[in-house]
């Protein structure tokens, strides 16, 4: 089956106002950015959004943020987005956070159809308010649900027409388990093989969560740095 769609505009064509996304990426590394770019053209609103963090103002889910298209987010990191910590205190934004390993777990088991799973994460916090908790040898556990989304948006390197992707390096962060939790999974990839290109082993995700590929054009393959940190000249070997 040939998965690929002809543009990033007609891959999120249908996503619809209010609808939940899994989007993939850590900071800004592996984030979907072509796919949050069209999105934000396409002008769906009132989202729900599970992401690791909500990029930056001026990157990433921060442009969807920005233009008021996101009413929650349910991440485990958010300290990087002015805008974001204006909103919540606003109360114009909705906002869940979770532990990020409880996040990617969820998210996880949501893809492989698990309801719910016990986690020592967040116990004896606010993180385990309104939850059920249960003592397995001795120590205590929170009750967490996994996370499902009508649609996830994700990055990878390769890809070829099946869906099967390939992520680089530490790209292969919430990407992997974003994709697995989307009802409709929609992958951009930098490169786009044919099936059978991929040796089995370099496959990180098979193309059975994946629902639509679409290929990053050249011009919008750009890579933001987060924060950039660099020495002052003569201090490279600890001198002053």
């Amino acid at each position: 089956m040939d998965k690929t769609a002809p543009t990033p505009a007609q891959a999120v064509a249908d996503i619809p106002s209010a609808a939940t996304l899994a989007v993939g990426g850590f900071g800004l590394c592996g984030i979907p950015s072509t796919l949050i770019a069209a999105l934000l053209e396409q002008g769906a609103t009132g989202l729900s959004v599970v992401s690791n963090n909500c990029g930056v103002d001026d990157w990433g889910l921060g442009l969807l943020l920005n233009a008021g298209r996101i009413a929650k987010m349910t991440s485990s990191y958010v300290g990087e987005n002015k805008e974001f910590a204006r909103q919540y205190l606003a109360g114009e934004l909705e906002v869940e956070l979770l532990p990020q390993g409880t996040l990617a777990e969820s998210l996880r088991a949501g893809g492989l159809g698990i309801p719910a799973y016990y986690t020592p994460a967040g116990v004896g916090t606010s993180v385990a308010e309104g939850k059920e908790t249960r003592v397995f040898d001795g120590r205590e556990y929170l009750l967490e649900q996994a996370i499902t989304a009508d649609f996830a948006l994700v990055r990878a390197a390769k890809g070829d027409r099946h869906g099967n992707l390939l992520f680089h390096a530490s790209a292969r962060n919430f990407n992997p388990v974003a994709a697995m939790a989307g009802r409709v999974t929609v992958a951009e990839v930098e490169e786009l093989v044919e099936p059978g290109e991929l040796d089995p082993d370099e496959i990180h995700l098979p193309g059975v969560f994946v629902q639509r590929v679409v290929v990053v054009p050249l011009d919008q393959r750009d890579k933001r740095i987060e924060k950039r940190t660099v020495t002052a000249a003569g201090t490279e070997n600890g001198a002053i």
